[in-house]
């Protein structure tokens, strides 16, 4: 089944700033190398530019924003910027759009900067790479702008004040690494700024189905929806179920089930696993869902589920709605 896909989240950026001798094209690298996004349909593909809570976070966020627009010009037949005009005609395209977001705002200011950095750094990063989709304050540790989601620590008040930076900026704040405490103050300050900032969470499970704290409760989730946000599957191992393959199929279906069938959408978090330190987290994605290629029969699967109106929203409608709306000149 050959819908076009968008996908939320990818990790090629961080790959092509470490990785000696990296292209996009490399197959045998990584699971969202450019054949693999042509084989399985995928017309928009968001690029998280990925860093830890380090010194040299920032200088990290930055190399791969340079690598963003060398992408752009090393492959200019396969890929191209996204936009509004892109989103609406997305199926009559025959390049990738392609558009970034932050994954750990540690890559905006680190510990040690004054928060005017980060506001400084995130102009920056937009100037470079033409806009920013989300923003994730934090990985799954902390960092002062929050907590990540191995921590119970909340929302910290330089977390506060980049919310009240980016309110009105058409940049949405993702849920798919906060604590609980962290989303729940995300929540209350937005309410109670009245603040414009969208919510999602780019590449997350379900908790009821797979109990693992990545994973959104359905208060959360039901939130999003509430909002109008978009949830993003998650194809890792480790936040779908640890021996069933089968599982991912049961995440998204949780999701049409608790009213998110405007929301739900591929988040498929495809990273660089040579040499990972953890063997623990080996196979990282079962076969079914190994690669950007494997979109069509993911596709078929649910279509014993999902009727073709319900594929067609998971598979690029919702996004391209979300995104075209966010997008949209004023």
């Amino acid at each position: 089944m050959k819908l076009p896909i968008i996908d939320t989240h990818c990790d090629l950026l961080s790959y092509l700033a470490i990785v000696p001798g990296a292209k996009a094209d490399k197959v045998d690298d990584i699971a969202c190398a450019l054949p693999f996004l042509q084989e399985g349909n995928v017309k928009m593909q968001v690029l998280a530019i990925y860093t830890d809570v380090s010194s040299g976070s920032m200088a990290f966020a930055m190399l791969q924003a340079q690598k963003y627009r060398q992408l752009l010009q090393e492959f200019p037949n396969g890929f191209c910027q996204a936009d509004a005009d892109f989103l609406h005609s997305i199926t009559e395209q025959s390049k990738i759009g392609l558009v970034t977001a932050i994954e750990n705002a540690a890559g905006l200011a680190n510990e040690q900067v004054p928060l005017e950095a980060a506001f400084h750094q995130l102009d920056n990063l937009i100037g470079m790479t033409g806009r920013m989709a989300y923003i994730s304050l934090t990985h799954h540790t902390e960092n002062r702008f929050g907590g990540g989601n191995y921590t119970e620590v909340g929302l910290k008040d330089d977390g506060k004040r980049l919310l009240d930076y980016i309110s009105g900026k058409k940049i949405a704040i993702d849920f798919s690494h906060t604590s609980d405490v962290l989303a729940e103050g995300i929540l209350n300050h937005l309410e109670k700024e009245n603040l414009d900032v969208p919510i999602i969470a780019s590449h997350s499970n379900f908790r009821e189905i797979w109990n693992h704290k990545r994973n959104l409760t359905d208060e959360f989730a039901k939130e999003i929806i509430k909002r109008g946000g978009i949830i993003g599957g998650n194809f890792l191992r480790a936040f779908l179920d640890n021996e069933n393959p089968e599982r991912i199929y049961e995440h998204i279906l949780h999701g049409f089930e608790i009213g998110a069938e405007e929301q739900m959408c591929f988040g498929a978090d495809f990273f660089y696993t040579k040499n990972f330190p953890d063997k623990s987290r080996l196979p990282f994605y079962f076969p079914n869902v190994a690669n950007a290629g494997k979109y069509p029969s993911i596709l078929e699967k649910l279509s014993e589920n999902l009727s073709q109106d319900q594929l067609e929203k998971l598979a690029y409608k919702n996004c391209q709605r979300f995104f075209g709306n966010l997008w949209k000149k004023a």
